[in-house]
């Protein structure tokens, strides 16, 4: 017998929460499920059980960040797989990675199912992309991404709540926690696969790597936007805990305030976005960042940081700009293979951010901030020669 997951959407019995959006809504939460459980407990669980010191833990976020370099290799994969068909090979190895991590309290254990999930949550951040854009026409794709920006909101703060009720009033172990999550996000992923039909795609993708020169402001804006990321990841957190003092506690409050207003900011930013367009959404965007890590460099209030760190995030949803622009000015064939390159180039940043960044902070770590505003403003001067009505070609040569 066929397998549901291997029907077509073209049958007229198809259900009617049997759509792309729901696949990857669910999808999305069991990114979620597994990837911010693995996150919150990690710094905890590899000092705890592994014996962890700044060296080891270095090499692990190393090597977790080697796989989204190589993300340009996912076109590669389409030799083999459909898109999605590949996106749930990649849930699962994300999620099995995750639900095996608490039975190797070890370094080159760790190490491995490190590797292991990262290869799965890459490979399907790309591949998600590619669908997104695929399958949404363009017309509705921003406000479709931010109400699922907004749907992983709720999921974190669902993560969040188990982890802080299991660990405060269960004494749960880290492997408990690790195969819940884990385990959860895999049948999950049963569950679409055997359960989803296959969504047929528009336009038949390339099968190799797509540079085109046409294409060099949206990589421009996607590595700017990499960088920015970093300096929010990697030094915004890491301010909050070495300026103010703020606890494992207060961070994690911060971390759900930031989701709850996801819930309800992110859906409106998207169609926002829809209405005013991409190059006024980014401008605004840019201009906001450059106020925040102004801000991030001079601040000495523990209350306006955490008030500046919660803007910050709220920032991030406007990024759907930039792919709902290059969604405007692709030629469709086109956005599997660049939705591999695009990522590539946003990790480039974060290959070299966080050590180069890491030494101006033992110098003056206010002028990583100023960096970062820096950095806002390449991206504001860049977002003023966005045009979504550039118009796409077939012919066009590779550059």
């Amino acid at each position: 017998m066929t397998p549901k997951g291997h029907q077509s959407v073209t049958q007229q019995t198809r259900s009617a929460w049997q759509t792309p959006f729901v696949f990857l809504a669910l999808s999305g939460i069991i990114v979620t499920l597994a990837f911010a459980g693995w996150m919150a407990m990690l710094n905890n669980f590899t000092v705890e059980k592994a014996g962890f010191t700044g060296a080891e833990i270095g090499m692990l976020q190393s090597l977790r960040e080697i796989p989204g370099f190589l993300a340009f290799t996912a076109v590669f994969m389409l030799l083999a797989f459909r898109e999605q068909t590949f996106a749930l090979i990649s849930l699962s190895l994300l999620t099995i990675g995750v639900a095996v991590t608490g039975f190797f309290p070890f370094e080159y254990g760790l190490y491995a199912t490190t590797v292991l999930m990262s290869i799965g949550f890459h490979y399907y951040e790309t591949i998600n992309q590619s669908l997104s854009l695929q399958w949404f026409d363009k017309e509705e794709a921003p406000a479709l991404l931010g109400k699922l920006l907004s749907i992983k909101s709720v999921a974190s703060i669902v993560v969040y709540g188990f982890i802080w009720l299991a660990f405060s009033y269960f004494s749960m172990q880290y492997w408990h926690g690790y195969l819940i999550l884990g385990g959860l996000g895999f049948l999950i992923t049963l569950w679409l696969w055997l359960y989803m039909p296959r969504f047929e795609q528009k336009v038949t993708q390339h099968k190799h790597l797509v540079l085109r020169k046409r294409y060099s402001l949206y990589y421009l804006l996607t590595f700017l936007s990499g960088a920015r990321r970093q300096i929010f990841v990697v030094f915004a957190g890491f301010m909050m805990v070495e300026k103010f003092g703020y606890s494992v506690a207060d961070i994690t409050l911060l971390y759900m305030l930031n989701h709850l207003l996801n819930i309800y900011i992110a859906p409106k930013i998207g169609a926002w976005i829809g209405v005013v367009g991409e190059r006024k959404a980014l401008t605004l965007e840019y201009i906001g960042l450059i106020l925040v890590f102004t801000g991030y460099a001079l601040v000495d209030n523990h209350y306006m940081a955490a008030t500046l760190y919660v803007i910050d995030h709220l920032f991030f949803a406007m990024a759907i700009a930039i792919k709902t622009y290059f969604q405007k000015i692709a030629d469709p064939a086109d956005i599997a293979s660049n939705a591999g390159v695009s990522f590539t180039i946003n990790h480039i940043a974060a290959v070299f951010i966080p050590a180069l960044f890491g030494l101006i902070w033992l110098y003056n770590p206010s002028y990583v901030f100023w960096a970062g505003a820096g950095i806002a403003c390449c991206s504001l001067v860049a977002s003023q020669w966005v045009n979504t009505l550039q118009k796409p070609t077939t012919q066009e040569n590779l550059a």
